[in-house]
């Protein structure tokens, strides 16, 4: 009998790119499978630019749950413009509400559960790059959760690998780069704890 040991395979053999990329995994341009993400995101803009073009909310919930994957609720309502780069990773619960302006970078994975408040001009970032100058254009991404009934207020930026507890509300203008514990006001930059929610 041999001595020799099968060795698995390293993980980015194993798996197509979209499974790397939610897991987290860096991601680099020279990327063997890198033209299906941008098969993607060719894909995306183009639904994105029909979206922003239309003013009545069924036809908005219709072309965004092609891009998404998967049918929007009628209960949930998204104001135009609205802006996203891939959409394929975002999951909408029912009765979310969408202000103008929001920017949803999702390659991460971004989920909206039942009753979330999303203001106008908040940014959902799920991507990021290493700060290693040689690499910076890779991406590595995180998940963002926000979760039942929580409230982000105008202009906020959810960074990756947040998630935004039930019943919290995110001040105006945050930048929240670290979890937000449940029924709790944050608010700053760096977002930090204001007050519980009684």
């Amino acid at each position: 009998m041999s001595n020799l040991q099968v060795q698995n395979p390293p993980k980015s053999e194993v798996s197509d790119i979209f499974e790397r990329l939610r897991g987290g995994e860096l991601i680099r341009l020279d990327d063997p499978e890198y033209c299906k993400i941008n098969e993607v995101v060719i894909r995306t803009i183009q639904l994105n630019n029909r979206l922003n073009q239309v003013g009545e909310i069924n036809e908005v919930r219709a072309i965004l749950s092609e891009i998404i994957g998967a049918e929007v609720d009628e209960s949930t309502t998204i104001f135009p413009p609205f802006y996203t780069n891939f959409g394929r990773f975002t999951h909408l619960g029912k009765h979310v509400f969408i202000n103008h302006a929001c920017s949803f970078l999702d390659m991460g994975g971004i989920t909206l559960e039942d009753h979330v408040l999303i203001g106008p001009r908040v940014n959902l970032v799920t991507e990021n790059h290493p700060l290693n100058p040689e690499d910076r254009r890779a991406l590595i991404t995180k998940p963002i959760v926000i979760k039942r009934n929580a409230w982000i207020g105008a202009g906020a930026t959810i960074l990756p690998g947040v998630t935004i507890g039930e019943n919290a509300v995110v001040a105006a203008g945050s930048v929240v780069s670290k979890d937000v514990t449940a029924n709790t006001v944050v608010g700053g930059v760096p977002a930090k704890f204001i007050k519980y929610i009684e």
